[in-house]
């Protein structure tokens, strides 16, 4: 008889220790399970109210069960406390906190106790799977799995990773493609979570860190940090762009790549279904770097404007649709590459939006500078294009036109002074009827010209201001069918640039009390106080 129950004793170990190697988990979570398992039976037995413990030996699989009771000066919960006094009766030493063991006689599971018994472990071996899932996982974010297919739901393709399931959403595959189950696929992680039914591991074929990973196996120059991958730019399925550069001299980054026939460029192609790549030797000037992206097509001349982040490409008439490229495939993938917005215009289009601006300077200098259209278009033609720059560069400058002189330029920047504080004056006087506040003036980056623009849209006050957005202030860019479309703001790109916009409204924010400061300008401006503090003591 006790050969018969030492057996089932060690029965319930080899059960632990099977559910632990079939979970890949820690035999000691299972046998915690059913630790409470045994608890939750006991308490259905002596009472739920009663602080009742199991313990099972890992070793013989013997079980303990005893009832706790902590001693405590003034009994509130007879069930689960003792007094000092009655404590001390049974343990002559016990001290308040300590806790009293009552050993129990082992119980039999009923039919009911069973099955609650088993939902118990059932339950906490599938939390401790998914913990397990979970910190193995988290950890491989940004590397690439590979699974085989276990079903399709509604276009999300369930993935099986051998050790867990992965899920690849409808938009993070390629366009037309199509897996069925038992299909080996290799993904992108890009997320894992923690939910409800347990860790959710997302993957993906669609982003370019996919694309960077795959170059990354299969070009060693890659792997080991001789070649990077510096940008990459998809339109998932169809083209993809992607730039590299050497950190050795004597290795080609782009002949590294493509491999010898074309070996390794292929092998990532047919990964990607046929997925068309451009690889482009990166160049830490961005006018070489867009020319190289734009390839195939022949640029004739760049024009940057490094506030806006924004680059005028033109291009012979018979290569724009080549630069453009079908639906704007081409200057799209090319402009993400860059990091820049990038408008390509024929030489025709860049002449007549050149000659456009001539005459609007020449026309603002004839009219602020009260001279002759000879003269306006003088100064406009030498790159002058505000009344600002004549105000206030070196008179010298101006004198060095040929047919101007001294006294000509000094007289020239006289008017424009005059007519900048003509401005300043009708300005000013503008923004108070229109009611907006001192404070205003006050915001970073801020002109009185803005002001009254602001004003004129009914933005008055800091706190208006802090309400608005980048987007709103200096308008947006977006693509439409290979044509980049600008959608205006308040203000002009003249006026502002979308960095200084947002550190604009930010600066209003912090003034309007809506967020604090950053850390550096709240100890700039405690040691401000302090300084003040310390010149009024002297």
């Amino acid at each position: 008889m006790t050969d018969a129950v030492s057996a089932n004793k060690l029965e319930l170990v080899r059960i632990a220790e099977a559910v632990a190697r079939e979970k890949d988990i820690d035999k000691q979570v299972v046998l915690r399970a059913m630790e409470e398992a045994i608890q939750r039976a006991a308490r259905s037995r002596y009472g739920a109210e009663l602080d009742i413990r199991a313990h099972i030996d890992p070793k013989t699989g013997e079980t303990t069960l005893w009832r706790v009771r902590t001693v405590v000066d003034e009994v509130e919960d007879h069930h689960r406390e003792i007094s000092l006094e009655e404590a001390r009766q049974i343990k002559p030493d016990a001290e308040i906190g300590d806790e009293l063991k009552d050993p129990l006689p082992p119980i039999e599971f009923g039919r009911v106790a069973a099955q609650s018994a088993k939902q118990v472990i059932v339950q906490r071996v599938r939390e401790a799977e998914r913990e397990r899932q979970y910190n193995e996982y988290k950890d491989r974010v940004g590397e690439i799995a590979s699974g085989v297919v276990k079903r399709v739901e509604f276009g999300n393709v369930i993935v099986d990773l051998n050790r867990a399931e992965a899920v690849i959403p409808r938009r993070e595959t390629l366009p037309r493609e199509h897996f069925q189950p038992g299909d080996r696929v290799r993904a992108y992680i890009y997320d894992v979570r923690r939910e409800q039914k347990g860790p959710q591991i997302f993957l993906s074929r669609t982003r370019p860190e996919f694309m960077a990973r795959l170059f990354a196996q299969e070009v060693p120059e890659i792997y080991d940090g001789t070649v990077e991958i510096v940008a990459v730019a998809r339109d998932p399925g169809s083209r993809a762009k992607i730039a590299v550069r050497s950190l050795d001299p004597s290795i080609d980054p782009v002949g590294a790549c493509v491999g010898m026939r074309g070996s390794r460029v292929q092998a990532v192609v047919n990964e990607l279904q046929g997925e068309k790549i451009d690889i482009i030797q990166w160049t830490p000037d961005v006018a070489s770097f867009v020319v190289n992206a734009l390839a195939p097509a022949e640029v004739s001349k760049i024009v940057l404007d490094e506030d806006a982040k924004r680059i005028e490409v033109v291009v012979p008439e018979d290569q724009q649709s080549l630069a453009i490229g079908r639906r704007g495939q081409n200057v799209r993938l090319a402009s993400q590459l860059a990091g820049w917005d990038i408008d390509i215009m024929t030489e025709e289009e860049e002449a007549e939006k050149r000659q456009k601006e001539f005459l609007e300077n020449t026309e603002l200098f004839m009219k602020a500078l009260d001279v002759d259209e000879m003269l306006a278009q003088l100064l406009a033609s030498e790159g002058f294009t505000s009344v600002e720059e004549l105000a206030y560069v070196d008179v010298a400058e101006i004198a060095g036109i040929e047919g101007l002189n001294e006294e000509i330029a000094e007289e020239i920047q006289s008017r424009a002074r005059e007519y900048l504080e003509r401005e300043a004056a009708a300005l000013e006087e503008e923004r108070q009827q229109l009611g907006v506040e001192d404070a205003v003036l006050e915001v970073a980056h801020m002109t009185p010209e803005i002001a009254v623009k602001l004003g004129r849209e009914g933005i008055r006050t800091v706190e208006d201001l802090a309400y608005c957005a980048t987007d709103e202030l200096v308008g947006w860019r977006e693509r439409k069918d290979g044509e980049s479309v600008f959608h205006e703001g308040i203000l002009s790109p003249k006026d502002l640039s979308p960095q200084e916009a947002e550190e604009m409204i930010m600066d209003a924010r912090v003034k309007a009390g809506l967020i604090e400061p950053e850390a550096e300008e709240a100890d700039e401006q405690e040691e401000a106080v302090s300084d003040e503090g310390g010149e009024a003591d002297k």
